[in-house]
This record gives structure tokens, C-alpha cells and sequence, in this order.
């Protein structure tokens, strides 16, 4: 059986700490779903299609990454892809608390569904979303903390 695993989030914007999460997700799994979600509590900064487009770019030429949007639950998009890992990536205790109760719930919508927690890489422990997002607002270079030209 294949090992699909689902990368869900928001990726607003997708930075070098989830491009890691993908790298070494692709030695546990046959292929990884990179699954941009519309998180109704949150606003985007970073326009959804340009995104997709810029993790392509990242991707491009690895054909066991793909990227797809969507806006239904996680658990129901894993049984149409016929996923049954979600990826995620923890920089911290913070992340973890967050993320095991969403992994919890995701068991509960689809049995077999297993999340699989990836702790990032030192290098990128401190970057997230939000701080990118903050920096490039005011006009700062955040070329360093992405893996494709804005």
C-alpha cells in the first residue's frame, strides 16, 4: 500500500521550516499532499493562488510532492486523497499541545488517520509564519526564510 501523507496548514506564507518538514517527510512517505487550507479564523496575507504557485516552484521537479487547496475538513480530504498520514512539523512545546489535540480529533473523523509529528530542524526553530509575514508588511527582506523569490 502506498504511504500518502497529507501536509495540511495554512502556509501563509510556506517558509524553509515547512520545506524541511516536506524534505524529510519524503524519506518516511511514497508521496506528500502540500494542502494549503482556508482557516476561517484567520485573514490571508499572502494570496492563496500565488502560494500554491510559489510551492510549486519549490516542488518543482519532485514528482512525489503536490499541492492542492482546500476548504473542507482535514480528515474528509485524507480519505478522498486516501491519505492516511498527516504531516506536521513541532518547534516547540506550544506547537505540540496545538497540534495533539487537532491530531486527536482528526483520529476520532477518520480511524485511520495516523499524524505523524516531524520536530523542525534547529536552523529553523524560530521562523514562523507570523514573524514572516510581520517582517515582509514593513518592507524587511525575508528571502532568507523562504525557498522561492516573493
Amino acid at each position: 500500500m502506498e504511504r500518502i501523507a497529507l501536509f495540511p496548514g495554512s502556509f501563509d506564507p510556506f517558509t524553509k521550516g515547512h520545506e524541511d518538514i516536506v524534505l524529510r517527510g519524503l524519506k518516511l512517505f511514497d508521496k506528500i499532499i502540500i494542502s494549503l487550507g482556508h482557516n476561517s479564523n484567520k485573514s490571508r496575507y499572502f494570496p492563496l493562488e500565488k502560494m500554491v504557485a510559489n510551492i510549486e516552484e519549490a516542488f518543482a521537479g519532485v514528482d512525489k510532492v503536490s499541492v492542492i487547496t482546500y476548504s473542507e475538513l482535514t480528515a474528509e480530504l485524507a480519505k478522498k486523497h486516501h491519505a492516511n498520514y498527516l504531516l506536521r512539523g513541532l518547534r516547540n512545546t506550544t506547537d505540540f499541545e496545538y497540534e495533539n489535540s487537532i491530531s486527536q480529533v482528526n483520529r476520532h473523523l477518520n480511524d485511520q488517520l495516523e499524524t505523524v509529528f516531524l520536530i523542525t530542524s534547529p536552523e529553523y526553530a524560530s521562523v514562523s509564519s507570523s514573524i514572516i509575514r510581520e517582517v515582509h508588511k514593513y518592507g524587511g527582506d525575508v528571502s532568507d526564510f523562504i525557498p522561492y523569490k516573493l
